[in-house]
């Protein structure tokens, strides 16, 4: 690809992105902010129940919050969520210029497809499976920093051990086919992420009164969230990299037609 095509690629990839972020943004405001909103009650509800000795103290929980709920379950979300979709976008197209014909005869639609799904497995749910997210109320304050840390070292592993997996399938093709090659690929890829797991520290800091259900919607939102994303990134990517690199497969609009000579 030439130096136009890829930046008109990486164009479309930050617009796509955009628009995969305006459906997670639905998702995560009408399915997500109803949890958040119930375990902050919880936290709230437990601490009054509880005591707080730090306000007592003069600890500062009697401070205004610097940023209101409301508006972080609103501006602050959509800032996140399409911020990050822009970014992952931009990421996403230049991704795509660099494997479109070298991962197989797929089409530009195929190829950002199988990248948004490889991607949503890479970025987010090997490393969620290993450190799933918590709502308010759960996690020890003091471990945020270790937290943090594990997991994206667990999300950089789950990327390298994929693009490793990649290129052990494209070395084994001509030997095994491709068949067996990706067998072979996705088998290693599993026992990797398998070893890391197990020699990573677990975390596990879930109250023993904290409801089951709740911490379950929770996780299982988060999770739509991530798929939302990257499934509607794969599709819009898809759709206006094929509009460029192959506009005449594109169907024509019906009123464009050209009527026939009489």
């Amino acid at each position: 690809m030439n130096s136009a095509t890829v930046r008109n690629l990486l164009v479309r990839g930050m617009l796509a992105g955009l628009a995969a972020g305006v459906l997670a943004l639905v998702v995560a405001y009408f399915l997500g902010e109803p949890n958040v909103d119930t375990a902050i009650g919880l936290e709230e509800a437990h601490t009054h129940t509880h005591g707080d000795p730090g306000a007592d103290a003069g600890g500062g929980h009697d401070e205004e919050e610097v940023v209101s709920r409301s508006l972080q379950s609103t501006a602050g979300l959509a800032t996140g969520i399409l911020v990050y979709g822009v970014a992952f976008g931009g990421i996403a197209a230049l991704a795509f210029c660099f494997a479109l014909g070298r991962i197989g005869r797929f089409g530009p639609r195929a190829t950002a497809l199988l990248l948004s799904g490889c991607a949503l497995l890479a970025v987010y749910v090997v490393p969620y499976l290993k450190y799933p997210v918590n709502p308010p109320a759960v996690g020890d304050p003091d471990t945020i920093g270790k937290r943090t840390t594990l997991y994206f070292l667990m999300m950089v592993l789950s990327v390298l051990l994929a693009i490793a997996a990649t290129l052990l399938g494209k070395r084994l093709a001509p030997a095994l086919g491709t068949w067996y090659a990706t067998v072979a690929a996705v088998a290693a890829f599993a026992v990797a992420v398998g070893l890391a797991y197990a020699f990573l520290p677990v975390i596990n800091e879930v109250p023993d009164d904290f409801p089951a259900t709740l911490l379950w919607r929770f996780r299982l939102s988060a999770l739509a969230i991530q798929t939302v994303l990257w499934g509607g990134l794969g599709l819009f990517l898809g759709e206006l990299a094929e509009r460029l690199l192959n506009p005449k497969a594109v169907p024509s609009e019906p009123g464009g037609a050209v009527p026939a000579a009489r």
